[in-house]
This record gives structure tokens, sequence and C-alpha cells, in this order.
């Protein structure tokens, strides 16, 4: 069973991921893969953390704190080795932890009174960092703002605030550094604006992205090319011009059905997605999609070469 088109092909490895009894998932917000292949699972259950090999075989899981608000994942390699950094929708959180769940830094709601107040919650939904090691937080369910901090937590500057005209956003769901032009860049999954912004690192409003997308959550790079979760139940591959290249798993009726995103089980399909929320990409091309749906799905599908 396959998907994709040209030379980005893949074949469904249907039943991939074998969660242990003593796992209860909830949804599958976030999937990352380490330098070693190993594929981290982030879901709304307890624990919160799931981690595989890439054949699919249970190795550990723990993070029973982000039960409930477990959002957010990204994986950065730095000096100190390989870290997540994750968003915690029901705390107001963004935390670094160690592969194996230690943690290095907590990042809580900004000191802003004009933004937050009683009524205003900070609720992050996605965090990235820059070449310097600054981290940038997406504030998608709250205000709607960028926030940019030092690699120790220090406040540098925030922008965006809710609204349609460049730099403001509606629900910047996901959020990364570019490097693979000649200057890094951040890209914002402008979700609720049904478009991709582009920012300079600093905060200035670049261009949009606007053509083949409808719901884009959060990006992932590989080599030229950026993967994304469009929820609107497809993965996109684009090239490094944002020109597209692939849908994978389309199905343009999913996300229309009465009772979306928690479907009946008899609905879905291997090769078809419904409401995908994060994706990564392994050393050999193998692309991990998990879905914003009760109970979970994740799904792997494997590069086909040649």
């Amino acid at each position: 069973m396959e998907t994709g088109s040209g030379n980005h092909r893949f074949e469904v490895v249907q039943g991939w991921g074998r969660v242990p009894e003593s796992v209860r998932l909830g949804y599958t917000h976030g999937i990352v893969v380490d330098s070693a292949d190993n594929v981290y699972v982030f879901h709304t259950g307890s624990p919160s953390v799931v981690k595989f090999d890439e054949q699919g075989n249970y190795i550990s899981s723990w993070g029973e704190q982000f039960e409930g608000g477990a959002h957010g994942f990204y994986l950065h390699k730095e000096a100190g080795g390989e870290f997540l950094y994750v968003t915690d929708t029901a705390r107001s959180l963004v935390v670094k932890l160690t592969l194996d769940g230690k943690e290095q830094l907590v990042i809580g709601t900004p000191v802003l009174p004009d933004i937050y107040g009683p009524d205003k919650r900070f609720v992050p939904t996605d965090v990235a960092v820059g070449p310097n090691g600054d981290i940038y937080i997406a504030d998608g369910y709250g205000q709607s703002w960028i926030h940019q901090y030092k690699a120790d937590g220090s406040y540098i500057r925030s922008w965006g605030g809710k609204g349609s005209e460049p730099g403001q956003l509606n629900c910047p769901h996901g959020i990364s550094v570019d490097v693979r032009g000649p200057e890094p860049v951040l890209y914002v999954a402008d979700r609720g604006n049904h478009r991709i912004q582009v920012f300079t690192l600093d905060g200035k409003h670049i261009r949009f992205v606007t053509n083949d997308m409808d719901m884009p959550c959060s990006f992932y790079y590989d080599g030229d090319e950026m993967y994304f979760p469009d929820l609107h139940s497809r993965v996109t591959i684009f090239d490094k011009n944002d020109r597209l290249i692939s849908h994978l798993g389309e199905d343009q009726q999913a996300y229309k059905q009465q009772g979306w995103p928690n479907l009946p089980k008899s609905y879905y399909r291997p090769d078809r997605f419904s409401s995908p929320h994060g994706v990564c990409v392994d050393s050999k091309g193998n692309v991990y999609v998990a879905e914003w749906i009760i109970d979970g799905r994740i799904t792997k599908l494997a590069r086909i070469r040649g």
C-alpha cells in the first residue's frame, strides 16, 4: 500500500509502534526522531513521552507531568547533545529536557501585563531554537504572539498579536527555524489565517506562503525539503522555494465528516490521513506521522527508492 508521487513514494508500514498496556495514548500531537533513528511520540495520555526503535518496538516511556497538556515537540541537536523542547498547554509551560526526561530549563508565562492577565492565558503550542541558541515560542492557543528568549531563558522580545495583516497572527500553531538559505529565517504556521508567515529571526515580516495548504500545523526539514502536517487530512512536502512536491495520504473527505477528528475506527485507512499534527523524517528518508485523534494514531511511511 503506497502513497506519494514521483520520486517521493512511500510504502505504509502497517501496525508500526507497539504500545504496551502500561501506556494510555491520548491525542498524539508530536513526533520526533533522534540521531540513532529512535522515534519519540508526545501525547496527552500518560506517560506522555513514548520511545520506539525504528522497527516500532517499545523502548521506554516517561513524562507523566505532561498528561493533558502535551503539545509541541521539538528535538534539537546542540553542543551538549540532543534535547527535547516541549510545550504544555495545560500548565502554560515550555520545558527543555534530556532524551530521558531530565528537566534542563522551564519557561512560563512572559511577564507582559499588556498581553497576559487572568482572562488572557499564555498557551504555547510549539517551540524552535535558532543557530545561536535563541528559543522561539509560539503562543498559538493563547494570544497569538511569538516570544524570543536567549538559551538561558532570559527574555528578548515579542511580536505578533491577533489579526491578518503582515506580522499579525491567528493561531501561530507551529514554529521552526529554516537554515536552508543564505540567512536563517523563521517559519510560522499561521493556521487560523490558513497560511505560513516567514519572519527574520528578530521578528520582521518577510513574506506569506499561501499556495497548496489549508491548516499547516508545524514543520520538519529534511535536506532542502520541508514536510508539514496539514490538519485537513494530508502531509505536504515543499521544496526550498516553497513549491509543492507532493501531498501524502490525502483524504479530502475526512475533515468534512461529522465528529471529526474522532471518527469511527472503521473510517480510517492505512494509506490515508485524517488529522496530521506532527511529522518527522529519519536518516533513511522514512516519514513518521502523529495524528490529532483520541487514543492516538501513529503511521510510518517507508521511503521507496529507485
